[in-house]
């Protein structure tokens, strides 16, 4: 069955299709629980270089852009998850500063000049960041200012090993992002290797294929440099 279907069906329940245009942001629904309980990191894995980047700030988790030594510098839960439906909201909160990308094809692939270097484009750049799925790294959702916008999973599109339908897969099909400074809502869909990403309202991954992705894991937050704030992290266990 396709991924889709599979999670609007197993969604029926709560009265709540994953990808419905009128979906409420935060679930009013038994049948997602938080990640988060708006006062405190209870239920998350923080290093002791990261326990004071990594803070809460009125029913929003905060990192402050800053790394001090010892250990991992992202935020991970302490419970692993196999397959689920993850919501989530997060915004960009630095000043921007422009800075040359590179610009991504819809197929996944970079678009090169006439002597083969990669084009470069501005951009007002304001955050490096995104979601680990299942312990993994290579399986980020990112959070950034690229062209392609935020949803890609870096890790799989630049895998030189990867096949160009694998590649196309996890490259955005549109930018959705909103403006910098306005929160952004995530739906993001894992059932076995399969990945579906919604950002604010449109699908940015379709059923895209993640080869050799763990089958469990724990979610995490990432810090790659740069203040970024998230709220609202419901989750919903597809058994």
């Amino acid at each position: 069955m396709h991924l889709k279907m599979i999670a609007s069906v197993v969604l029926l329940s709560c009265m709540m299709p994953v990808f419905a245009e009128s979906e409420k942001v935060v679930p009013d629904t038994p049948c997602f629980v938080p990640l988060f309980d708006g006062v405190s990191l209870d239920g998350w894995k923080v290093s002791e270089g990261a326990k004071d980047h990594w803070t809460v700030v009125e029913q929003r988790i905060v990192h402050d852009g800053q790394r001090s030594p010892g250990g991992d510098p992202n935020l991970w839960t302490e419970k692993a998850y196999r397959d689920f439906i993850l919501k989530v909201q997060w915004r960009t909160v630095r000043e921007p500063d422009m800075r040359e990308v590179a610009v991504i094809l819809p197929d996944g692939t970079y678009d090169l000049d006439e002597e083969g270097k990669q084009k470069q484009v501005s951009v007002a750049f304001s955050v490096d960041s995104g979601i680990y799925l299942r312990g993994s790294s290579k399986s980020q959702i990112n959070i950034w200012q690229w062209p392609i916008g935020s949803g890609e999973v870096y890790g799989y599109r630049t895998d030189p090993e990867m096949s160009p339908e694998v590649v196309r897969g996890v490259t955005p099909k549109v930018c959705a992002d909103k403006p910098l400074g306005e929160w952004n809502d995530f739906t993001i869909v894992m059932i076995g290797d399969r990945l579906s990403v919604r950002l604010n309202g449109q699908i940015v991954l379709e059923n895209a294929q993640l080869p050799g992705v763990p089958q469990e894991g724990p979610i995490a937050l990432q810090h790659h440099g740069d203040p970024i704030e998230f709220k609202d992290l419901f989750i919903f266990e597809i058994e």
